[in-house]
């Protein structure tokens, strides 16, 4: 066959990129089939609103070190945000207003108390199933645990719509391990977990990273190509794409997000614990929405009730004659992401006379090619279904975010997946350099 190489990877997201650039630089020849006409996957760096906004996936910190690694190994720098001055807070129905410290010590003891198992239940963050333990709490809901704590009122509904925030999504069926999870790879701290979730953005952006690993890889990247088919046995894998066109390969690596798995149709079909976890999907069905306000703002924050289309707001970029703010929803489905007037209506909740201009953002869960956000999981995930998606079927190897270990749901888990991953495969393929 002509389009035969040693592995294809699907997917020129991190983990892809990740697991070729290792398994090229091995001397295997690797090709990249990619969906999208871009590389970069859930990560997307898009002229927008007279800037270079991040769509998709943004931050990064020294906390998590497989991407400040990367960063190291490509000279990459990082920019960091500036200090905020202001924050907003609406709960227990009162708007409130103060400095961002006052904020934070709200949501510091319930945070403290919230986290406070996660060094004993999540002991080694890169191996979260090393206590047994943990397989009891992986049944416990984020929303349950903040019921335990019977917060005063302003608390509980600042606490429950951070975790909204974190999980970009509902909390009710929130798998607790992956705040343990989070916690446990932020040092146990989690005003580290906080500052890292939205404070060092990549200088150049996403982009300027995943390029840097594709420049160094031998890869041969062919991108507008999805896969429909892979048919697969002990021999090797065939996989086709949606034009008819066929590639052969030894082994592959499918970083298909979770709610992407079963658009591929394998043959023979994947496990049934995979198709199940796959079924069951995951909770990061939120939106993000970038928003152009009239005026020079104070740098500010505001949330609002878990409940509200969006419910984190954050000053990003402050020009002469106007603001460039960054907003969370935990529900892609109540958020427009072309309606102005709607953003402005939500923000007059936090500032009544602010003024909107232009909106825009990518709604990733109509995206046929992510269906999701990045992955927060559900009860029983991590204790359930990980071990199992982490299991190569046959020559096949699933890596991304959603099969991290530790930073699941970060750029640091895709790259993480994708070393795990690039090992597994030259282990089977028996290449040993």
């Amino acid at each position: 066959m002509q389009n035969t190489s040693d592995v294809l990877v699907i997917g020129a997201g991190f983990a892809g990129l990740v697991a070729a650039r290792e398994l090229s630089r091995k001397g295997l020849s690797v090709r990249i089939l990619e969906a999208r006409d871009r590389i970069a996957g859930r990560t997307w760096l898009a002229p927008r609103m007279g800037r270079s906004l991040e769509l998709g996936g943004t931050w990064v910190h020294w906390s998590q070190p497989h991407v400040w690694a990367e960063l190291t190994r490509y000279g990459i720098g990082v920019v960091t945000a500036p200090e905020v001055e202001k924050a907003y807070w609406h709960a227990d129905g009162q708007l409130q207003e103060g400095s961002p410290e006052e904020l934070m010590m709200i949501l510091d003891g319930p945070n403290r108390d919230f986290l406070a198992p996660s060094r004993q239940l999540v002991p080694l963050p890169y191996e979260p199933l090393s206590n047994p333990a943990i397989k009891e709490a992986d049944q416990l809901t984020v929303a349950g645990k903040i019921d335990e704590l019977e917060l005063d009122p302003v608390s509980d509904d600042v606490m429950r719509s951070f975790w909204a925030l974190n999980f970009n999504g509902r909390i009710d069926d929130a798998a607790y391990t992956q705040a343990l999870r989070w916690s446990a790879a932020a040092f146990h701290e989690w005003p580290v977990m906080f500052e890292t979730c939205a404070t060092y953005k990549i200088q150049g952006g996403t982009r300027a990273l995943a390029q840097a690993i594709l420049d160094d890889s031998g890869a041969a990247l062919t991108l507008n190509t999805p896969v429909a088919q892979v048919r697969h046995n002990d021999e090797g894998i065939i996989a086709a794409g949606r034009d008819g066109t066929e590639y052969a390969a030894r082994a592959m690596v499918v970083t298909l997000p979770l709610h992407v798995l079963d658009t591929v149709r394998f043959e023979p079909e994947l496990s049934a614990g995979k198709r199940e976890a796959a079924a069951r999907g995951q909770l990061g069905l939120g939106a993000k929405l970038w928003i152009k306000v009239k005026g020079r703002h104070e740098r500010f924050i505001a949330m609002g009730p878990q409940g509200w289309p969006l419910n984190f707001v954050q000053a990003e970029y402050l020009d002469a004659e106007s603001t460039t703010l960054v907003a969370f929803g935990p529900d892609a489905a109540a958020v427009d992401v072309e309606d102005a007037a709607a953003a402005q209506e939500i923000l007059r909740r936090w500032i009544p006379d602010i003024e909107v201009l232009d909106v825009f953002g990518h709604d990733w869960v109509h995206d046929e090619y992510a269906r999701q956000t990045w992955p927060m999981h559900r009860t029983g995930y991590l204790s359930e279904s990980l071990p199992e998606l982490q299991r190569p079927e046959g020559r096949i190897h699933l890596a991304g975010s959603d099969y991290a270990n530790g930073w699941g749901g970060f750029i640091d888990g895709a790259i993480e997946s994708g070393h795990t991953a690039a090992r597994s495969i030259a282990e089977q393929l028996h290449i040993r350099h």
